[in-house]
């Protein structure tokens, strides 16, 4: 998947997250509790974009680390929204869905850019040095 296809892909989640904060009941829960996953929702798309502007490949993991932040709190939101019954479960179940393979991608991308990062630092030679033949 390419950047501009996950650039899109998140955005499309925060919308949803925006969506689902507005069945929120109107009491304290249901503020409190939007707010939070209404600011680690939306968050997950806005630090992506800002990941993909990164100076460098250290730049570009730390920035994708709080993307995986982000979107792991914004899980636990959703968990803690279906455990309690706040709004309707299978109003959910896509929901956190989309949000584990979001997951799943973002540390994969930590996890290549790493490697990546590895291979630049600490090149391996494919040829033989001349002095040991």
């Amino acid at each position: 998947m390419d950047r501009n296809e996950m650039k899109n892909r998140t955005k499309e989640f925060a919308k949803s997250i925006v969506k689902l904060c507005r069945m929120f009941p109107n009491n304290m829960e249901g503020r409190l509790i939007g707010n939070q996953i209404f600011r680690s929702g939306t968050s997950t798309a806005a630090n992506y974009r800002a990941a993909c502007r990164a100076r460098s490949t250290a730049d570009f993991i730390s920035k994708l680390s709080i993307v995986e932040e982000e979107a792991d709190e914004t899980l636990f939101w959703l968990e803690l929204i279906k455990g309690m019954e706040i709004i309707d479960r299978t109003s959910l179940n896509s929901l956190m869905q989309e949000n584990d393979e979001i997951i799943a991608i973002i540390v994969s991308s930590i996890k290549t850019a790493r490697n990546n990062k590895r291979r630049i630092l600490n090149p391996k030679s494919e040829f033989r040095n001349p002095k040991s033949r």
